[in-house]
């Protein structure tokens, strides 16, 4: 066992290794947009597929039923309701997490289905709400006491504006802000507090693009974006992956001042590294006492991982550019303590695909970075998924890492380790909850496919943990026994 673990670790060091970006890579793929554009195709010609099979949900009617509460019982959920007893396809693959409530984005008010992203908001007296994306708007579920979702309303996308897959929201304060890939759309604002006055029992309420908004912003080249997100703490959202690349932008960071979000202002943008696929935007607490009280962006920027200070919105600089082994699609990632921003985490889209790096036997990567010093961040580790798939979104709350897996579904990371061990040995699988059974029995427990799960929310007190499917629609799950 001490000899294994050894060669493990030897193989984690042998990749675990920070490199300046390939000039010609970058180039050839990640400039142009290339890179960009063939996994975009890769992924529309795997859901024209489904499409024409069938297999999402709103397109054939109701596929997928409501599910009520399922135990994590010998390494399945399955439900207790006799009518889905014989049913393989609400039979899901968990440890240690146990099954809420699931609803259909057909029962969640969408007509054409295609879940993406997912956010939760608490409201001042403690209620929980789940944010769910779906291909023509944003559903809104108050998820109860028994975690049930109960089903509130929606906001559609902007008047006009066809569907898309591609549909992203945060939180900031207690507003939504909502971006698409489809162009035309812009960003809405959405005040979350209308949902306090919605009476459940008298049907959803649809509110309206045009008359419901706090905000609307649509300064943009194409009026679509890739993704938002939101810094209370500064009273800015960014929008990044804003198409063409040859904008004025080059698709970077767009900085947007919700001070008044009735009356969003656009300071600038951080171009010097080009497209930004994902970020997170804090304000810098240490340990690089050079950067204490700044805000600082930590950018996926495709082929490398970029931080940005923005503090001056109008002149932001470039504190790092930094790639790694096996870079194939940098895509997201998460602070590991925001009030102490010593470590972070990132995962990779396509490394999988393109078997590159230690994802070259098709498992997913989690890599790990010592941030300590942001002018020269170090990758020093990674931790690998012990099923075959794609890795998607992670948020961190707490000690774990929450991460949405595509066909994978959810899976929980005790992170804890990392700071007293950064190779990633320590890191270990707490939950997992598998929302895809269709690739159960495939070799290796699953497939490099773009179906499943998109998204995920962990942040609300009482537990519940939202994940948001592209092709089925929402579950509510929670761990079986209280992590530690």
């Amino acid at each position: 066992m001490k000899y294994a673990a050894a060669i493990a670790a030897l193989a984690a060091a042998a990749f675990a290794k920070e490199i300046p970006k390939d000039p010609e890579r970058a180039a050839d793929l990640y400039d142009s947009g290339v890179m960009h554009e063939r996994i975009i195709a890769d992924k529309n010609a795997q859901w024209d597929l489904q499409a024409e099979m069938g297999v999402l949900n709103a397109l054939d009617g109701p596929k997928f039923p409501e599910l009520p509460f399922a135990q994590c019982k010998d390494g399945l959920a399955a439900p207790l309701d006799p009518f889905h007893s014989n049913n393989a396809s609400t039979k899901f693959r968990c440890n240690n997490i146990n099954l809420h409530h699931f609803l259909s984005h057909t029962d969640l008010g969408s007509t054409v289905g295609k879940g993406s992203s997912s956010w939760g908001w608490v409201s001042d007296n403690g209620r929980e709400f789940a944010i769910i994306a779906q291909g023509d708007g944003a559903a809104f579920a108050e998820i109860t006491s028994a975690g049930k979702l109960r089903y509130l309303g929606r906001l559609p996308q902007t008047t006009g504006v066809a569907p898309s897959q591609w549909r992203e929201i945060r939180t900031f304060k207690h507003y939504i802000i909502v971006g698409s890939e489809e162009p035309g759309h812009g960003i809405q604002i959405f005040d979350l507090k209308k949902l306090l006055d919605i009476d459940y029992r008298k049907g959803p309420v649809t509110f309206s693009p045009d008359t419901d908004l706090t905000g609307y912003w649509n300064d943009l080249p194409l009026g679509r974006v890739h993704n938002v997100l939101a810094n209370s703490a500064s009273n800015f959202a960014y929008v990044v992956g804003a198409q063409p690349r040859n904008s004025s932008c080059l698709s970077g960071l767009i900085f947007l001042d919700l001070t008044d979000p009735s009356k969003p202002k656009n300071p600038g943008c951080a171009r010097d590294d080009g497209y930004v696929h994902d970020a997170q935007c804090v304000i810098y607490k240490g340990p690089h006492k050079k950067y204490l009280g700044r805000e600082i962006c930590y950018g996926y920027n495709e082929d490398s991982i970029t931080i940005y200070d923005v503090t001056d919105k109008q002149f932001p600089e470039t504190i790092s550019i930094t790639s790694y082994e096996g870079a194939t699609y940098t895509h997201q990632g998460w602070l590991l303590d925001v009030n102490n921003q010593e470590w972070l985490i990132s995962d990779d889209e396509y490394d999988e695909v393109e078997g590159r790096g230690p994802a070259a036997n098709g498992r997913p990567v989690t890599f790990i970075w010592d941030i300590r010093d942001l002018e020269h961040p170090k990758q020093t580790g990674y931790y690998q998924g012990p099923r075959k798939n794609i890795d998607h979104n992670q948020y961190i709350f707490g000690k774990y890492s929450y991460q949405s897996q595509y066909t994978a579904g959810l899976s929980i990371l005790d992170i804890s380790s990392i700071p007293t061990d950064p190779t990633g040995r320590g890191v270990r699988e707490v939950g997992w909850f598998d929302t895809y059974p269709e690739d159960d029995n495939l070799q290796g427990g699953g497939e490099l496919k773009f179906s499943g799960s998109w998204s995920n929310y962990a942040g609300y007190p009482s537990g519940f943990i939202l994940i948001n499917t592209m092709d089925r629609g929402a579950f509510v799950v929670k761990t079986q026994k209280p992590l530690p």
